[in-house]
């Protein structure tokens, strides 16, 4: 079996999990309420506090989708009892972020400001101290929206690898390289 598609979920106090019969799985926590459809070949079920989701079959597509859905499920627990956060920096003399609601505009060396409009299920926060490079932070129940959006915004301006310059994870680790030689 899986590893990962073997290991029960623990339910969380205070989370309840419904199946419905087109294996539609919802969880509700006290952040908030995720639903996931699930392959109509994978089975979900609650047994005595924990969700165990099993395969048919042994081959190689029931394989995949064993794990996946109990990695996905795994994460919509996660989503309502913790959430979930993504801290971006922007690294560049004149970059700038602020936010309006869920309107966050960035100024990231182009001609013009970007405006980027968020989903409502993410909340955004940006800061910019003096002396630090300006931060945004995204908070939301949902992983894969969160990344999503994350992975959206750093496409505006990636860092290059020349001075680093760009929208990066808090934390990442840049792949730099050497700028041009001197000429002998």
């Amino acid at each position: 079996m899986s590893r990962i598609g073997k290991a029960p979920i623990a339910i969380p106090s205070g989370v309840s999990i419904s199946v419905s019969d087109k294996n539609l799985v919802t969880v509700k926590g006290p952040k908030g309420e995720l639903t996931q459809k699930v392959d109509s070949d994978i089975s979900v079920k609650e047994e005595d506090g924990n969700i165990v989701v099993s395969r048919p079959t042994e081959q190689k597509k029931h394989k995949a989708l064993h794990g996946l859905y109990r990695a996905l499920i795994q994460n919509m627990v996660v989503g309502v009892t913790e959430g979930y956060k993504t801290t971006q920096e922007l690294v560049g003399v004149g970059y700038r972020a602020s936010n309006n609601g869920n309107i966050l505009e960035l100024t990231l060396g182009f001609s013009h400001p970007i405006v980027f409009v968020l989903p409502q299920e993410v909340k955004v926060s940006t800061t910019a101290e003096k002396g630090k490079n300006p931060t945004i932070t995204l908070e939301s129940t949902d992983k894969q929206l969160i990344g999503q959006i994350a992975a959206k915004i750093r496409g505006f301006r990636k860092p290059e690898p020349y001075k680093g310059k760009g929208v990066k994870f808090v934390g990442e680790v840049l792949r730099r390289k050497a700028g041009k030689s001197a000429k002998k």
